[in-house]
């Protein structure tokens, strides 16, 4: 989501989220026998919110990060089994110190029928990386200071980067790449596509939904996917549907082939035996506002509110008792640094402290996702009900994604906030948890200051990819046992299918989806 910019998730219920390749899949036909496909057809997913402006450099919220997937390419892909970086624009790359070269595959063409050049790539780096601009994805999956020069002649680009960036081929796999047309006319983008993407936008309404059209002559996505492949649709159509019962209803009904489904419908669902794919993701990650004129800018404060709370009672009911405790950031797979940052650095419950330090103060502000589902919404109320017992009095607000980007990077008027954000290496959250804050154009909404965790960063920074893991963790640990930042749920967030076979490694992969034959 990103209103200076919007912080994302790949389709899980958070804001910023890097992805890999495949996810876990299962139930294809409920017998275990291979699936018959069905080529042509119209392909329908329920979103959980409407994605506003389209220009994918304009947030990194979930649900234009995942429509953005069927317009736009990135430059890379990883797979979610190995962590392998794989082709997409990209055929052949080189990481030689500060130097990232990139070799373009042949052929590539946009949905105007231009070409997709070297050059285009380098004015899409230029776009992003000059600050004036305020994309979400600067310092999150293209390092701050990086450079681009292109060579259209032999196909090539190199990146050249202002500091050592160890997982800097996986934030390239998750930057889509503008075409020309979209560059001249950034006001195009906002309702229309110039991308490279396996699917043009043909209709758009906003608030109820967004069409687009396959492309003929697609061979240059994840790893050499292509849309001729049996089974692809020929449309898909992304239907805003915010409620999560209904979308389960539709899902039942056969009105829509895909939802992502988190609360108590995911039970129902499974008695039904449908196709379903697993994404790990954090969701439930709680942020205090630091800045100047809140009650939450005192660490005591934020101490306080966080001892006041029953970290794993809300775990279990924002899950529906599904979920896990939180272990590190950055979790989505392949997750680049895998381990526990968190648990043994959690504040532990303790109401007496809590309530010395929070009878006196004024109400709190505290938003969450109403697309969240009904699961969060009831564990927001718990939360609201355990801080009054500590003596604080509360406000829930549940918003839509609109919103709650509009407060966080634009109004500040919050003081607390659930707001998951997913990504796969630890690197590509260092924006949002240090450095300028949203009222300079940075990423860093909650006005983060850890002189520890900038600290660790800076060493981990300096070790090559999974050699400074270790640092990473123990940076992030810093953040958790100050409460400036409160992780407390992990779940297998599932999207469900009906009559579609699909991979939603974070965000649906278009080329991916499959229609199923009926039987």
């Amino acid at each position: 989501m990103k209103l200076k910019a919007a912080l994302a998730i790949c389709a899980t219920t958070a804001l910023l989220a890097a992805c890999g390749g495949n996810g876990d899949n299962s139930g294809s036909e409920g017998d275990g026998g291979e699936s018959k496909y069905a080529d042509g057809g119209t392909f329908t997913m329920a979103l959980r919110g409407d994605p506003g402006n389209l220009d994918p450099h304009s947030s990194a919220g979930t649900q234009l990060f995942t429509v953005s997937q069927l317009g736009y390419d990135n430059l890379l892909s990883v797979d979610e089994g190995s962590g392998e970086i794989q082709s997409q624009l990209a055929s052949e790359w080189t990481v030689d110190g500060k130097a990232v070269t990139l070799t373009l595959n042949e052929g590539i063409t946009c949905s105007d029928g231009s070409d997709f050049t070297a050059s285009t790539v380098a004015e899409n780096i230029a776009y992003i990386a000059d600050p004036k601009n305020k994309s979400p994805f600067l310092g999150t999956f293209l390092p701050a200071g990086a450079t681009a020069e292109a060579d259209d002649e032999a196909g090539t680009v190199t990146i050249t980067l202002a500091q050592p960036a160890p997982f800097v081929l996986n934030g390239l796999a998750s930057l889509s790449m503008v075409c020309d047309a979209g560059l001249q006319d950034r006001k195009s983008l906002a309702d229309s596509t110039a991308g490279t993407g396996p699917y043009e936008l043909t209709e758009a309404v906003p608030g109820d939904h967004y069409t687009y059209q396959i492309r003929d002559g697609y061979t240059w996505g994840p790893d050499g996917a292509t849309t001729d492949e049996e089974g692809m649709p020929d449309t898909v159509v992304m239907k805003i549907v915010e409620n999560e019962g209904t979308a389960a209803n539709l899902l039942v009904s056969g009105e829509v082939n895909a939802a992502q489904i988190t609360g108590p419908d995911v039970e129902r669902l499974e008695a039904q035996d449908l196709f379903a794919t697993e994404t790990p993701a954090l969701v439930g990650e709680q942020w205090y506002n630091h800045n100047d004129g809140h009650a939450t800018s005192d660490p005591e404060v934020r101490m306080a509110l966080t001892q006041a709370l029953d970290l794993a009672e809300l775990a279990s009911v924002s899950t529906a008792e599904a979920g896990t405790p939180a272990t590190t950031l950055a979790v989505i797979e392949p997750a680049s640094c895998p381990g526990d940052s968190v648990s043994g650095s959690l504040p532990a419950q303790d109401v007496e402290a809590a309530t010395a330090v929070l009878s006196d103060l004024p109400e709190l502000t505290f938003l969450y996702s109403s697309a969240a589902g009904s699961a969060v919404a009831a564990a927001a109320e718990l939360a609201v009900q355990q801080w009054e017992a500590a003596g604080a009095t509360v406000k829930a607000k549940g918003v839509d994604e609109t919103a709650l980007q509009g407060a966080i990077f634009g109004t500040g008027d919050w003081d607390i906030a659930w707001v998951p954000l997913n990504v796969n290496s630890p690197d590509q959250l260092v924006p949002f948890l240090s450095g300028p804050g949203a009222a300079e154009g940075g990423a860093n909404f909650s006005g983060i200051d850890n002189s520890d965790y900038t600290a660790g960063v800076e060493e981990a920074s300096a070790l090559p990819g999974v050699e400074g893991c270790d640092a990473w963790l123990e940076a992030e640990s810093a953040l958790v046992a100050a409460a400036d930042i409160v992780p407390f749920a992990n779940n297998q967030v599932k999207t469900f299918g009906n009559g579609a076979e699909f991979e939603t490694p974070g965000q649906l992969i278009p080329t991916s989806i499959r229609m199923l034959a009926s039987s």
